[in-house]
């Protein structure tokens, strides 16, 4: 018996081949209809025996294309109108309920067309197909039609209209595609915009060689790249970018080429050779002068664009076919964000003129625009791997929530900030926006808000912010909760730190956690960081927090580790030892007064501010040059001393459940032998007595599920040491997966908050 069906799909549909894919499957079972994208995803029109449409709706989520991501198939019959084939329709409209797939590196069919002489698209820098490419970083709204990409200016060539016009093709509606007689044009400036004679690409290798730095489009923005193995270009590129020791991204043509700059497993290099490409990092072998100074760890990636890839091909002598990429190649180039200043990413062609001036000794950019800014995403490989940044590749791939709620607009705090917008049972989390600290930032922010309310066509019922008044995000929040009458939320910055993992996981009961971080603003008003916080659906409980340190001149000390040194000396009731230990700082014996006095030094319970004594204390660090720095000296100080014991006296937790570390620093202040040693008993001390803390408080409340969160678990050392003595316990361990654990990740727990309130 011949019948119909209405099928719907929702999920990551659209831009990943979806309709040729159900035009494909329609055809090999003799079914008659059409199918075509909507707002809400996809929908088909299915005619024909009911064994060949439960087939079809069966193979939709078993067979579906690399890439789509089937959350919901819903059905409907039909009545059969007779349909004599099956087509694949213009698209239709409705609410939006689908949403755009992220940018993918160049797929492996486009590679064999990019490297072969007789065709087409031989060197193509634009070369894409249904399955790869820019996707998100094109597109103003949906459906993800030609018209709303930055595609849409460039007009098909009559090949390419066949390509796209033909269901068969790997190319049927890829929106990006095109081809050397109809695409966007490549084109090589000098610093001051003057157009520089010979092929782009080889020039530009010419100029790397030379000792250039050279500005480089990508997917969601420029570049900075020079050549790694030349050290006065890395020393000239950390001079002009004013980035004096934070490291720089290695790339090299494949992972057999990163040896022996790193170390490559299994699990790194599923990461590497991801669709996603993300910068991953890895543990360092050999030294190449000024990526890293001070790390284990080095950064690394491989090509993602068609152009970098050429870069590399031209390199090896533009070999015909494949072989070449699976072979050592020496080009070694450094890759770093184009963000000037603490400014974001640069995107534009005249921005990037502008911005870059003094900066790149040329560029190497193309009129195919940019709409959506969106950098690079960085992630440690590892037994579990873990976000520092979440950004191209994996933006704006939604989070599934355990049920659907009101929308919530959530909008992060003031540092490595996202934003969160919910709709239904997904959470779409925003690309890293950075920290937010002056206009141009102010700007991104805006503008990613507004974009993410327009492509999702969301309107919010709620708006999450932070609880600290001064961040621009939250003064954003307030105007725009006023505008649209709807309520505005403060969010505690721990509460969200634990209340994101809480999400991500689905865990809708009472959790018990850990936020340890550098800091945020406590619901007292007090600057906190080291945590162990309960939440419940009603909201959460300060349970313990560590014992606090003062703050000897404020914000300043997070960025002068010595200044915590001296704090936990004077702490200790050792304070004449300040002006003698910290001999080299014209300021200390004001500041061993200052401390005396009480005077302007708030107190914290960060814990990232205890990695700064200890960074101190041991001399590794006595300045920051960037966040964290001083932490990561000290964990690469540890690394290679792992079998080096706790100190089994160097921490005390109070009647008040409070974590007093000052004996864990006594015993830092007091050492003789190697900083190496030292760091790696602090790190094993503090992994266990944070577990033991945690412990006692879950054997307390009869809670067997904890999670951890905030910023100080990007340490390798801790989150492992911490993981493994509560699952050892019994106890079973929460941690970020689909973000970053630190201030990356607080837009979703803030929007999980307001879920709740909304709903209690």
């Amino acid at each position: 018996m011949r019948t119909g069906r209405s099928i719907h799909i929702r999920g990551l549909v659209q831009g990943v081949g979806f309709r040729p894919f159900v035009w494909h499957l329609a055809r090999e079972l003799g079914l008659a209809g059409w199918v075509r994208n909507d707002a809400a995803g996809v929908h088909i029109l299915a005619e024909g025996p009911d064994a060949a449409l439960d087939a079809l709706i069966s193979r939709l989520q078993a067979e579906a294309p690399l890439g789509a991501r089937v959350d919901q198939i819903s059905t409907r019959v039909e009545p059969a109108t007779g349909h004599g084939d099956f087509r694949i329709v213009d698209s239709g409209g409705g609410a939006v309920q689908t949403v755009i797939g992220p940018d993918t590196a160049t797929c492996g069919d486009c590679l064999r067309e990019l490297f072969d002489p007789a065709d087409r698209r031989w060197r193509h820098p634009f070369i894409t197909c249904t399955h790869c490419g820019p996707r998100y970083s094109l597109t103003r709204r949906l459906p993800y039609d030609r018209a709303h990409t930055s595609m849409a200016g460039f007009a098909l060539c009559a090949d390419c209209t066949r390509e796209y016009t033909d269901p068969a093709d790997r190319r049927f509606h890829a929106e990006p595609i095109c081809c050397p007689a109809c695409g966007p044009r490549l084109g090589l400036l000098d610093g001051q915009g003057r157009a520089l004679a010979g092929d782009p690409i080889a020039v530009c290798l010419e100029r790397l060689r030379a000792g250039d730095i050279v500005a480089i489009k990508g997917l969601g923005g420029f570049h900075l790249a020079c050549d790694a193995r030349n050290g006065a270009a890395v020393a000239r590129l950390r001079l002009r970018k004013n980035r004096e020791q934070k490291p720089f991204a290695l790339m090299a043509a494949n992972a057999a080429s990163l040896v022996p700059w790193a170390q490559v497993d299994a699990s790194a290099l599923a990461l590497l050779e991801s669709p996603e490409r993300p910068v991953v990092l890895l543990p360092k072998g050999a030294e190449l002068e000024g990526l890293a100074p001070g790390l284990v760890e080095l950064g690394a990636m491989l090509p993602c664009t068609p152009i970098q890839f050429l870069l590399f091909h031209e390199a090896a002598g533009r070999p015909a076919g494949m072989d070449w990429l699976r072979q050592t190649q020496p080009l070694l180039l450094v890759m770093t964000s184009a963000n000037p200043g603490g400014e974001p990413l640069v995107i534009d062609n005249q921005e990037a003129l502008a911005c870059l001036q003094g900066i790149a000794d040329a560029l190497l950019l193309h009129d195919r625009d940019i709409l959506v800014r969106c950098d690079d995403s960085v992630l440690r490989a590892g037994r579990t791997p873990a976000f520092i940044r979440r950004a191209r590749g994996y933006t704006p791939s939604a989070i599934r929530l355990p049920r659907a709620g009101p929308s919530v607009l959530a909008l992060g705090g003031g540092l490595k900030n996202t934003v969160c917008l919910t709709r239904g049972d997904e959470a779409f989390v925003s690309q890293h926006l950075g920290d937010q600290e002056n206009v141009a930032s102010y700007d991104f922010f805006e503008q990613t808000v507004a974009h993410l309310l327009s492509i999702l066509e969301v309107e919010p019922a709620i708006v999450a912010h932070d609880l600290h008044p001064d961040f621009h995000a939250t003064r954003y929040a307030l105007d725009f909760a006023a505008q649209r009458g709807i309520p505005a939320l403060a969010v505690q910055h721990h509460q969200a730190h634990l209340a994101a993992i809480a999400a991500e996981h689905g865990h809708e009961g009472p959790l018990l956690g850990l936020a340890l971080d550098g800091m945020g603003l406590g619901s007292d008003g007090q600057a906190w960081g080291g945590e162990l916080l309960l939440l419940e659906v009603a909201g959460f409980s300060r349970l313990g927090h560590l014992e606090t340190l003062p703050l000897p001149g404020g914000d300043r000390a997070a960025r002068e580790p010595w200044r915590l040194g001296a704090a936990a000396l004077h702490r200790l009731g050792r304070g004449d030892e300040i002006p003698r230990r910290f001999a080299d700082r014209p300021l200390a014996p004001a500041l061993a007064a200052l401390l005396q006095q009480g005077r302007h030094c708030p107190e914290t319970s960060s814990l990232g501010r205890v990695f700064d004594a200890a960074a101190a204390l041991l001399g590794v660090a006595l300045e920051s040059n960037f966040e964290g720095q001083a932490a990561m000296l000290l964990e690469a100080r540890a690394v290679g001393h792992g079998d080096a014991p706790a100190w089994d006296d160097a921490w005390h937790i109070t009647t008040e459940r409070k974590l007093d570390l000052l004996p864990l620093l006594a015993r830092l202040a007091d050492w003789t032998g190697t900083s190496g040693e030292a760091a790696a008993r602090f790190h094993a001390s503090l992994g266990a007595a944070l577990a033991q803390w945690l412990l006692g408080a879950a054997q307390e409340r009869g809670l067997s599920v904890v999670a951890l969160g905030g910023g100080c678990l990007l340490n390798r050392i801790l989150a492992l040491n911490l993981v493994d003595s509560l699952e050892n316990a019994g106890l079973t361990v929460l941690r970020a997966r689909q973000l970053p654990p630190g201030d990356g990740g607080i837009s979703l727990g803030q929007a999980w908050v307001a879920r709740q309130k909304m709903e209690y």
